[in-house]
């Protein structure tokens, strides 16, 4: 059939491919025979070209972004909602092993009402993201489910609200914030699902889980472990070699580790091997960033840091890390916009108490002793068992006069100090960098200081 109208198309069947020319429309003429003319059918020439199967198993971390229905009044702010599906694709597919389906593909769902598990098997994808858009006036409201196709059942939901003054900026924001939200709600899901033969991508699942934890020495080594599984079953792995550098780096910045110098040769070793593996990829840039930071070579890491972000916008530690970056090398005014950024993209992140503290810090180094306080309370409510929160409460409890509560504090931090940097000014001076001299003198003025008042001695 095929054959006979090669000719009488403007186009080619190369072209569009087999499954598309299947689909076109052709006119047909139908004749009626009479049942003595008919002879039977001659066989085949050649055997019937086999469909074209899909995978019996979805993929993990698959999804659709179903279009965003707009329930405005208005048909014409369709493009807002269109934009938003647009943008969640985008931001989606810049996630770590994430197969996202097409916006050209999901749009042809739109305003068809279909079973989600029907959706799931048709595209072959775990996880379908469907929502809705209504502006009213000068306000916006964004509402997002996360469907499991298999079940369709209902996984987490939110309501997003913003002011409409500047729209593409509220897109972005709200995109911004569903994919980072999605990023982990996905990978609890897919930590939770039993699986009887775990590979690779099991294993590094459960590793970035396991990096969402509070920081500790059980959870680096639950991260560490999961990835060198991984590597043994695939060692090219960017995304193990990258996460098994981030946890190495992450306990010897955190005195978690008894091998730093160790640590710190492997971490690096691994993270240039995932850069030549993946030069474009964002977390070994964000992990080298890490290591130059270590290293005190703050420029090459703000670098690192910055073309992490040049590949996935939403990477908030990225953020977090160019932000101290920023502040060690001078540029304080920078660090507060940086935090805020942060905060507004992930307001749920797990670890959002290291924000508060950076915040926090800044407000002391610049003399605003009331809203250090306010943000160095935050930060010890979210992650109590971090030392240098209650030093920094310390010495702003004791500037503020409080004396006994910034004894406390500081009585705490060295409890919770896995080395002896509480002791003395001296210590602590030598424990860690404190940056260029104008940021040296900030803190001789304010956080120094504060820490003589509470009760640290000079040597």
């Amino acid at each position: 059939m095929y054959d006979q109208i090669r000719d009488k198309v403007p186009f080619s069947f190369e072209e569009l491919g087999e499954q598309n020319v299947k689909n076109i429309a052709l006119p047909v003429r139908v004749y009626a025979l009479r049942q003595e003319a008919v002879a039977e059918p001659p066989a085949p020439s050649a055997p019937a070209a086999p469909p074209i199967s899909q995978p019996a198993v979805a993929p993990r971390l698959s999804i659709v972004v179903l279009p965003f229905a707009n329930l405005s009044n208005d048909p014409d702010q369709q493009y807002f909602a269109d934009g938003v599906t647009e943008d969640l694709t985008t931001d989606l597919s810049r996630l770590p092993g994430m197969l996202v389906i097409s916006r050209n593909t999901a749009f042809t769902f739109r305003n068809k009402s279909i079973d989600t598990r029907q959706i799931g098997r048709e595209l072959c994808v775990r996880y379908v993201l469907e929502g809705s858009v209504r502006l009213s006036g000068n306000q916006v409201r964004v509402n997002v489910q996360l469907i499991d196709a298999e079940t369709d059942t209902h996984l987490w939901a939110e309501r997003f609200n913003g002011d409409t003054s500047d729209l593409l900026a509220l897109q972005d924001d709200i995109t911004n914030r569903i994919a980072n939200a999605l990023d982990v709600e996905l990978i609890a899901a897919e930590v939770a699902r039993p699986t009887e033969n775990p590979d690779a991508l099991d294993y590094i699942l459960r590793g970035r889980a396991a990096f969402l934890k509070p920081n500790s020495r059980d959870a680096d080594a639950e991260i560490i472990s999961w990835c060198e599984r991984t590597l043994a079953l695939d060692p090219q792995s960017v995304d193990a070699m990258s996460l098994l550098a981030h946890a190495l780096v992450r306990r010897v910045d955190s005195n978690m580790t008894d091998s730093a110098a160790a640590d710190m040769a492997r971490a690096n070793g691994l993270v240039d091997r995932a850069l030549a593996t993946s030069p474009r990829s964002g977390h070994p840039h964000h992990v080298k960033g890490m290591v130059w930071e270590m290293q005190h070579r703050l420029e090459e890491a703000i670098l690192e840091y910055e073309t992490s972000l040049s590949v996935n916008r939403n990477s908030v530690w990225s953020l977090h890390h160019l932000a101290l970056c920023k502040l060690l090398v001078g540029s304080i005014e920078e660090v507060i916009p940086l935090y805020q950024q942060a905060i507004r993209l992930s307001p749920r992140e797990p670890r959002i108490g290291w924000w508060y503290r950076a915040i926090g810090a800044v407000h002391l180094l610049q003399s605003r002793i009331n809203e250090a306080i306010v943000w160095l309370e935050k930060a010890r409510n979210d992650i109590p068992a971090v030392a240098a929160v209650r030093s920094n409460l310390a010495s702003a409890y004791a500037l503020k006069g409080e004396t006994e509560r910034a004894a406390a504090e500081l009585t705490e931090a060295r409890r919770l100090s896995g080395d002896d940097r509480y002791s003395s000014i001296t210590r602590l001076r030598a424990a860690r960098y404190f940056g260029v001299p104008k940021i040296q003198a900030l803190h001789e003025a304010t956080y120094f200081a504060g820490l003589r008042l509470a009760g640290m001695p000079e040597e």
